[in-house]
């Protein structure tokens, strides 16, 4: 009897490491490439959030090289508040530049939406067809503010934008969620469409080419898309990504993963019913300075306390691939928003102007 159940625990547990590496390298994931993130000129992170009620950009700064310690910046007051559209900004995400604004470039984009000043089915009908942006060449001074339109007026809003360079086309990719009436429904009063993932090309964050569908997942609603490259994101052979979104029909957060490019076939790992976690939305994905292969995901308990970290060395799996961090120092009540790796000099400027 005890032998039998050696021989079946022994079994299972080689079938379940089996299936583990059938599933990974089915993805044709290159653990090269994965190791290739960590860095040793990185040194910490910059976090960029909003906070709850309070719609503005607000700065968080790593403990060091610690990706899930983190204090406030500017004493805990805003970095910056828009003055346009609704006077409130929600789901920033700091995007570094590609090409040739690699290194020199960053944009941080958002959500216009104030919600203290609308109702969450106004703001789904009749709401921004816009994505704040504000741009800089240091990560300290914020200029250029504008709320540039990217929908049409059968869009019924434009949430969580968020971009990511594609060397594939030597542009950016920005994307976000809208759902859409009828053009015989002016005023958005009927039933709309599913909401879906929307894309559009853009150079310089001012002009940007017609919107088309990027996911669409009808009946189901997806909202925040966030997109990480599995592998050196400014090389023109980039084609490894993990995509995490949130299934707003069922309130869960779940990834998906490509290895064919930014348009390539997407494999949910676990299969169409697998997920990451429940009651959550916002998912943040940033690599581990230091351990490579190690992904670290945010993800927004809207509901309580705001983001938690969670951490995986199998990101690419939904059910069982990841744990939560610990949270000893992490700060409560930061909404969705996004990480950026930085190094040591950003790390210290920053530091020196806000810490």
């Amino acid at each position: 009897m005890r032998l039998s159940s050696l021989t079946l625990l022994v079994s299972t547990w080689v079938w379940a490491c089996c299936a583990l590496v059938i599933d990974t390298a089915s993805l044709g994931l290159d653990n090269n490439q994965i190791a290739q993130r960590a860095g040793p000129s990185l040194a910490g992170y910059l976090g960029v959030f909003f906070l709850g009620a309070d719609p503005y950009v607000y700065f968080y700064l790593s403990n060091g090289n610690n990706p899930i310690s983190f204090k406030a910046l500017n004493k805990g007051s805003p970095i910056f508040k828009p003055t346009k559209g609704t006077g409130g900004v929600r789901d920033p995400t700091i995007v570094p530049g590609g090409g040739s604004e690699a290194g020199k470039k960053w944009y941080i984009i958002g959500t216009d939406l104030n919600i203290g000043k609308t109702t969450w089915d106004a703001a789904q009908r009749t709401g921004s067809k816009g994505i704040f942006v504000w741009e800089s060449t240091d990560l300290i001074n914020w200029v250029n503010e504008r709320l540039v339109i990217v929908e049409d007026n059968t869009a019924g809003m434009v949430w969580a934008p968020e971009a990511i360079w594609d060397p594939a086309k030597g542009q950016y990719l920005v994307h976000w969620a809208s759902k859409f009436y009828p053009p015989s429904d002016p005023s958005h009063t009927g039933t709309p469409s599913s909401t879906k993932i929307r894309y559009a090309y853009t150079s310089d964050f001012r002009t940007f080419s017609t919107p088309q569908t990027y996911i669409d997942r009808s009946p189901t609603n997806i909202i925040d898309l966030t997109i990480l490259p599995l592998n050196n994101s400014s090389s023109s052979s980039s084609s490894s990504y993990l995509r995490f979104m949130k299934d707003e029909s069922l309130k869960t957060v779940f990834v998906e993963t490509s290895t064919t490019g930014l348009f390539g076939t997407w494999t949910r790992v676990g299969g169409a019913s697998a997920i990451i976690q429940s009651g959550v939305e916002g998912p943040a994905a940033y690599w581990d300075n230091t351990t490579p292969g190690k992904v670290h995901l945010l993800l927004d308990f809207y509901g309580s306390d705001g983001y938690r970290p969670y951490e995986s060395t199998t990101p690419e799996r939904n059910t069982g691939g990841w744990t939560a961090s610990s949270r000893t120092g992490w700060p409560t009540g930061l909404r969705h928003g996004s990480v950026l790796p930085v190094d040591r000099t950003v790390w210290e400027r920053l530091n020196a102007r806000w810490g």
